[in-house]
């Protein structure tokens, strides 16, 4: 049996890389960056498909910077949205399945209760904002065959996110605030390169799926574990005192959603994956950078 043709896009970004560090049996994987793959030019991605010759393309490729997206909104929605739209349109035509990350940051936050993907959206940011106009043109995209993936909260071993920001921190200082009234659920880019994964071989229907890992946090919940982990792994030495502060207290330039939960019983299902708390997978990704 002939393996699965994969085309990873965004080949330096830590999914991308937790993508073929999870590279299961049946799967050939290419993962190209932006130096060999421009996916917002029509000539760029002919020539890599014509190369590669895919069956699905992962596309791991965005603009995430969050709050500097309030002042290059061009930007983001070039990166998020334009080059979707182009994607979607020669996936459709080349008959190759596209499955696309989104954020839960499509949502406003106004929810109590896990956010379902049939609630309706409402970002409250300019990369909320490119990140669900980019996932429209993949729904509105005649005969393209696709998997929708809404996620939150990713971090890796590698690369920058909250927790390489979090133990640098705590390296260097005795006292750290961070947000308490954000709640979401952490992410590990591996188990999330692990759907992915589970998507591509899926056979069912188009559709936007939610994936995060098991349980809830506060930024602030997440940073006290990073702590507690990262100090029982020996990755930090000295006392810290973590103080919870609110949103208000922490002005940034892109309002972020107050709950961003999401709903995710349907995708497990569907792709027949195990939840893993959070935290597991915490300590999991800090046991990697302790090695």
């Amino acid at each position: 049996m002939l393996p699965l043709k994969v085309l990873i896009t965004g080949a330096q970004g830590q999914v991308a890389q937790a993508l073929s560090g999870t590279l299961p049996s049946g799967a050939q994987a290419t993962a190209l960056g932006k130096l060999d793959l421009d996916i917002s030019d029509r000539e760029s991605l002919s020539r890599a498909l014509d190369r590669v010759m895919p069956s699905v393309i992962i596309n791991t490729a965005a603009y995430t910077a969050v709050d500097r997206a309030e002042e290059e909104r061009d930007r983001a929605f070039q990166v998020n949205e334009a080059a979707v739209r182009l994607l979607a349109q020669v996936c459709a035509e080349r008959k190759i399945k596209l499955i696309h990350i989104s954020t839960d940051f499509v949502f406003d936050g106004h929810k109590s209760t896990p956010y379902l993907t049939t609630d309706p959206i409402g970002p409250l940011n300019a990369y909320g904002e490119s990140k669900a106009a980019g996932e429209r043109h993949i729904l509105s995209q005649s005969g393209l065959d696709y998997l929708v993936v809404r996620t939150a909260w990713v971090y890796s071993a590698t690369g920058r996110n909250f927790l390489a920001t979090m133990l640098r921190l705590f390296s260097e200082r005795s006292r750290v605030q961070v947000v308490v009234d954000q709640i979401g659920t952490p992410t590990s880019a591996s188990s999330l390169a692990r759907c992915l994964w589970r998507c591509a071989f899926d056979g069912g229907p188009s559709a936007i799926l939610n994936y995060t890992n098991a349980g809830v946090a506060s930024w602030y919940d997440f940073a006290q574990a990073i702590f507690e982990e990262g100090t029982a792994l020996g990755l930090l030495s000295k006392t810290v005192q973590i103080v919870p502060i609110r949103t208000a207290e922490y002005p940034t330039a892109a309002r972020r959603p107050a709950f961003s939960v999401l709903e995710k019983q349907a995708t497990l299902d569907r792709l027949e994956l195990e939840p893993t708390h959070w935290r597991v997978e915490l300590r999991d990704t800090l046991k990697e950078i302790s090695k």
